[in-house]
């Protein structure tokens, strides 16, 4: 069955067209010639040709029925050639044989009714997985890709877009056996290596000895008091005072001279000078220069120290994504020189004064801190260049590492997800299985059905057919009968046996086109198909036909009409398509008390400036006689406000009813009033009907009193009171 009609780009049916939706068994299309109803009929016909690439048939449960279409083509193609192709139908048989069948017919319609709801729910569940899916590939992208794209955009390089994404996780959470335990800041570390521009490797930073200044700051000179030998006598003086660094100092002057540095007088004997010699003695002298070395080597390792730090500051700066941690490296140097800095100032002080005992900062715990900062760095250093060594298989492991955490993480909605899913499809796969079934049975019993029509199955129910509708309403002068030449074939003879096609009048040959089409509805060309679901298009079967001959055309298709509705037969849809009022009216009329039916829909097909538009009316008729048509509209004129209108309307219903059908004048309308009053208010209303409808009032000069129209509707209402037709009147305005 039809569902809807989408037309457009074709004939008068412009780039908007036309959608012809909710068709039901029963469907009326009025429109008048050349509005459109044969480009409708045409192309359920033969959908596939070019006029009709922009248009669209929607089939129920996308089940295409066999299209059986009347039109002027129809006619065409089936006469003119003096045969007729033969039609069979159900022939004679067994009241046993004809049981059999329908029974085999009623439980393949029930096959089928249970295929129809099975692929219903079907698709139903379909849909169901297909918007799960749809939601769940949603989610995915935004909860889980959006949130760890920025870091592991180049894992998912192959799952960019949202359906790969989503196949992949899937994918990943089936296929991942070990639950490892990850860290999310590892990964982003490790993905900052791999991903991106491919990096390359890194050189350690070089490890300074440092043991060179713990050996300097602890050696003894530096507490050392270096003084001269105690057992000369000048010793208690110089010791006394504990002016051994001042002595010392002016012993500088007297190499040479015998004038006193301090005095500056010729005072020195060189019995004081070998004093003073033998006080400051080979002992003294040795640690004097011990202390001079020591200072030397002490002084130039710390400067080549701070030397090695300060490059390896610089080039670390340099360094892009460096392993140091360069704000605390550089605070720790900064210590470490003012600790050096702070002993070189002792050690100065020491080698002025000799005698002096200092003690050096210990530059051991900066030292320790900063040698762990280089091994930290050196480590990250290492596993950095380890990955790049094994950059193929690290980047792979990575990868590897960051479904696992990401599956991991998001479990519930996989496993959710997965479990509807699979609930959805082991659904969906069991009704498969059902409509295979199903299938399989209807194709059996289908065959049953076709081998038991081959033996009652013939064209002559056709020819009989068609025969006793002609004679019954008439038409004796041309019969069909089998053709002697031709098997399976009709020719039409008339009683002295030549040959009718070519004598026979545009109204005859209609007429038995149409015969010859609904016993086609009814049977198959072909044996095979003769019980195949059809729908039926007719399009303006009345054309050259007298309404006698109308009449009959209408009684036969509302017989059709009966059968679908009440689901007999192979016919499964009719659409008519007609231009004829009166037709229209005919064959759509249900009964005197039925308005409605609920298998029914009503259209208007309408062209203006040669484009087509169409308008649904639903279950409601909306063709109707003119009589009816006037009756309407003055139950309409609701506020009075146009007399023209009203007079036109008032004397057109008394002239259809009272003088053309019911053969009154004017007079006897008017005599029926017994109240003079009346009787002349009677006279002044068909004059002012007949003055209004044949006249043009002057609107713009003369006034009508307010109460005057609705006056003339009281006594318009007693016309028909008066001549015994009140109940005409209120069946008309309901």
């Amino acid at each position: 069955m039809i569902e809807l009609l989408s037309i457009q780009n074709t004939a008068t049916f412009d780039t908007k067209g036309i959608r012809i939706s909710e068709l039901k068994k029963i469907n009326f299309i009025y429109g008048a010639n050349g509005s459109g109803k044969t480009t409708i009929s045409n192309l359920i016909q033969n959908p596939d040709i070019s006029n009709f690439q922009d248009c669209f048939i929607k089939w129920k449960n996308e089940n295409q029925l066999k299209s059986l279409v009347y039109n002027k083509n129809f006619r065409k193609q089936n006469f003119g050639t003096g045969y007729i192709d033969g039609v069979f139908t159900l022939g004679q048989a067994t009241h046993e044989e004809m049981k059999n069948i329908e029974r085999k017919k009623i439980k393949l319609n029930e096959l089928k009714e249970q295929g129809i709801r099975k692929r219903e729910t079907l698709n139903l569940q379909k849909k169901t997985l297909e918007q799960l899916t749809e939601d769940f590939k949603n989610d995915v992208w935004k909860r889980v890709y959006k949130k760890y794209e920025h870091h592991f955009r180049e894992g998912f390089v192959k799952s960019l877009s949202k359906e790969r994404f989503k196949n992949k996780i899937i994918y990943e959470f089936k296929n991942i056996s070990i639950n490892k335990t990850l860290n999310i800041h590892d990964l982003k570390k490790r993905a900052k290596i791999i991903f991106g521009e491919r990096p390359h490797l890194m050189t350690p930073i070089p490890m300074i000895d440092f043991n060179g200044l713990e050996i300097f700051e602890n050696q003894p000179i530096w507490s050392k008091k270096i003084i001269g030998k105690a057992d000369i006598e000048i010793a208690k003086l110089i010791q006394g005072l504990n002016i051994n660094d001042w002595v010392n100092e002016g012993r500088k002057y007297l190499q040479h001279s015998n004038t006193c540095p301090f005095c500056q007088k010729e005072t020195i004997t060189s019995e004081f000078k070998e004093q003073l010699e033998r006080f400051f003695d080979e002992t003294y002298e040795n640690d004097i220069k011990k202390l001079a070395s020591s200072k030397d080597e002490y002084l130039s390792l710390s400067k080549e120290v701070m030397n090695m730090l300060t490059q390896i500051e610089n080039y670390e700066k340099k360094v892009k994504d460096t392993k140091l941690d360069l704000d605390l490296f550089t605070t720790k140097i900064k210590t470490l020189s003012s600790f050096l800095a702070t002993n070189r100032e002792l050690i100065l002080r020491k080698i002025k004064e000799p005698s002096r005992s200092i003690t050096l900062q210990d530059t051991k715990p900066q030292i320790i801190e900063i040698v762990e900062l280089i091994s930290k760095a050196n480590q990250e250093i290492e596993k950095h260049n380890r990955v790049i060594r094994n950059y193929s298989r690290e980047k792979r492991r990575l990868i590897s590492d960051i479904w696992t955490f990401i599956v991991n993480q998001h479990s519930d909605i996989l496993q959710e997800f997965t479990a509807k899913k699979e609930g959805l499809t082991k659904g969906i796969d069991n009704l498969k299985t059902q409509l295979i079934k199903l299938r399989n049975q209807y194709k059996k019993l289908e065959k049953e059905i076709k081998e038991a029509n081959k033996n009652i199955t013939s064209v002559q129910p056709t020819v009989d057919a068609i025969n006793d509708i002609l004679k019954s309403y008439g038409f004796s002068n041309f019969e069909i009968v089998p053709s002697t030449e031709n098997e399976n074939q009709y020719q039409i003879k008339r009683q002295d046996g030549s040959i009718a096609e070519t004598t026979l009048s545009e109204g005859e040959i209609t007429f038995i086109t149409f015969l010859y089409f609904l016993q086609l509805a009814k049977g198959s060309k072909n044996v095979e198909n003769i019980l195949e679901d059809r729908i039926l298009i007719i399009d303006d079967p009345i054309s050259s036909l007298d309404s006698n001959t109308l009449f009959i055309v209408s009684s036969l298709i509302k017989e059709l009409i009966k059968k679908i509705k009440k689901n007999e037969g192979s016919i499964k849809q009719i659409i008519i398509l007609t231009h004829n009022v009166y037709f229209h009216k005919e064959v759509s009329f249900i009964d005197g008390r039925t308005k409605q039916n609920k298998d029914t829909y009503f259209w208007i097909l309408r062209k203006n400036d040669n484009r087509t538009t169409i308008q649904c009316y639903k279950r409601h008729n909306p063709i109707q006689s003119s009589y009816e048509l006037l009756w309407r509209e003055l139950k309409n004129q609701t506020n009075r406000s146009s007399s023209l209108t009203i007079q036109n309307i008032m004397r057109r219903i008394i002239e259809n009813y009272f003088k053309i059908l019911g053969q009154c004048g004017d007079d006897e309308l008017i005599n029926a009033f017994e109240n003079p009053q009346e009787k002349q208010i009677c006279r002044l209303l068909i004059s002012w009907i007949n003055d209004g409808s044949h006249g043009m009032p002057d609107d713009l000069f003369v006034e009508q009193q307010e109460n005057t129209t609705h006056k003339y509707f009281e006594i318009f209402r007693k016309i028909f009171e008066k001549m015994g037709h009140l109940s005409h009147y209120k069946m008309m305005m309901n």
